[in-house]
């Protein structure tokens, strides 16, 4: 167990009953079935207008308006799955006896603590292999989540995002909301 991350953190007398991190690598959400293609055509048109306007022979504000699309284009079908997993690899998830603790190290450090005794609804979400996702009351609707959106990691319901045995830690909670 890496107890390391709430150092200093814990109440007096707490303890943690399980400690982990976020899942490495790519993530996907259900979201992505609607944000991949979106991303695609965003691209592509961006791509598509700016060398059209290019060899049009557009002024150079042109270029650069079409450039600056092509960039948040190319954030939206790749960036963005690299920035989570960035955010993710600093992040830390524990269980104690009395809350629930989320750390986030980067790039804007974070530190969540829930009492276990006022969770609000906490959701399940398994994928294959045991792993899973937890969240900690509703989720924001649509586009009002901004980049949290399109990026799982930033969103601002807490979760315990792709973890291990999620089951598990899952039952754990609930045992200790009761």
């Amino acid at each position: 167990m890496d107890t390391e991350p709430f150092a200093g953190r814990l109440l007096s007398g707490e303890r943690i009953l399980w400690s982990g991190r976020p899942g490495t690598g790519l993530v996907f959400t259900p979201r992505d079935v609607f944000l991949i293609p979106f991303s695609l055509i965003w691209c592509g048109f961006a791509i598509f207008w700016t060398t059209g306007a290019t060899r049009a022979g557009a002024p150079a504000f042109f270029d650069l308006w079409g450039a600056m699309f092509v960039c948040i284009g190319l954030y939206f079908v790749a960036g963005r799955f690299a920035m989570d997993a960035w955010i993710r690899g600093g992040t830390a998830y524990a269980v104690t006896d009395r809350r629930v603790l989320i750390v986030r190290g980067r790039p804007f450090g974070n530190f969540t603590a829930l009492s276990l005794g006022q969770l609000p609804d906490a959701q399940l979400s398994e994928s294959g292999g045991g792993r899973g996702t937890i969240r900690f009351g509703a989720s924001a609707s649509g586009f009002g989540r901004g980049f949290a959106g399109w990026t799982p990691s930033l969103d601002p319901t807490p979760q315990f995002l792709a973890i291990e045995d999620a089951r598990r830690v899952f039952d754990l909670v609930q045992r200790g909301s009761r």
